[in-house]
């Protein structure tokens, strides 16, 4: 077994860095970069983690410090979207945000040796062939498209593949699903981009939706959410969370008012699960993902079910 395995079931000190900037020529603003690790272990797998609209390198703590202290190396940059940058539609690089945010994720792997070299101690620790990325709402759409989900033109064709066969899994939280007719009126005419198609979306993942996930962005109903897992091929599971909304339990940070569902039990399933996830595919030896998996719906009032093909 690998190091990994060593910080599974007994939580290690963690260490951060923010920021990292890495340059960025042609994007107009240098990427900033937050990495969190474990101070221990070696051959460690890294997360690369894309927010969701308007968050930043500094959201998302209960889920980054769980997998850093669980063995992982997270890093999360900060896409043009973010609060912290100010960017207004009026600037030309709007248009394209959606594509920015999936070249700023390749970036980061193109440059993880710069990233394992800025935080003290980690040079050397990585496993640079145990990657997986992972999002929140559009951060979940820019994850998957490295996954093999494309975005569907306006010619009603899948456009460009911008999959990367560096990543082998992936963590897709609130995923939006497909549009078309399934979005509203202001969605199908400011969100062009959110047309996905997950039929070459090949790469292994784990979908989490809330059950009460009602977005403003569809006629449809929280089922939009599963659309990930329905209609991918490969090896896939979801976990439905139940009394989950958009933010999952509290997933976007500790105490953050946009939190409309907060329930600690709720994302201490999702933290636990969604490792166990990763463990699994990124060592097909270890078996935290089918024993966490058969004790999700556990128990006379189960959090969430999990379905897998």
């Amino acid at each position: 077994m690998r190091h990994l395995d060593e910080t599974a079931d007994r939580p290690a000190p963690i260490v951060s860095v923010r920021p990292v900037v890495l340059p960025a020529p042609g994007r107009g603003t240098d990427l900033h970069v937050r990495v969190t690790a474990p101070t221990t272990g070696d051959d460690l797998p890294v997360i690369v983690f894309s927010h969701g609209f308007g968050e930043s390198l500094d959201g998302y703590a209960p889920l980054v410090d769980f997998w850093a202290a669980h063995g992982f190396v997270v890093v999360q940059p900060t896409h043009l979207d973010s609060r912290t940058l100010n960017l207004t539609p009026d600037d030309p690089r709007y248009p394209r945000i959606w594509r920015i945010r999936v070249e700023d994720l390749t970036h980061v792997l193109d440059r993880l040796d710069l990233l394992e070299a800025a935080v003290p101690g980690l040079t050397d620790r990585l496993d640079h062939t145990r990657i997986a990325v992972a999002g929140h709402s559009w951060g979940a759409q820019t994850a998957s498209m490295l996954l093999g989900a494309r975005v569907i033109g306006s010619d009603d064709a899948p456009g460009e593949d911008m999959s990367d066969p560096r990543v082998k899994a992936g963590v897709l939280l609130a995923v939006p699903g497909t549009g078309g007719a399934d979005l509203t009126p202001f969605a199908a005419e400011h969100l062009p981009f959110m047309n996905p198609d997950f039929t070459r979306m090949t790469t292994p993942a784990l979908i989490v939706a809330g059950d009460k996930d009602q977005s403003a962005l569809t006629v449809r109903g929280p089922e939009w959410f599963a659309d990930a897992y329905v209609l991918s091929p490969g090896a896939k599971s979801l976990l439905t969370l139940f009394g989950g909304e958009h933010s999952l339990g509290g997933i976007p940070g500790y105490a953050v008012t946009e939190t409309t569902d907060e329930s600690p039990e709720r994302v201490a399933l999702l933290r636990r699960l969604s490792s166990a996830f990763l463990r699994s595919a990124l060592d097909p030896a270890d078996t935290a993902w089918s024993t966490a998996s058969a004790e999700a719906g556990a128990g006379t009032e189960p959090l969430g079910r999990v379905e897998s093909k």
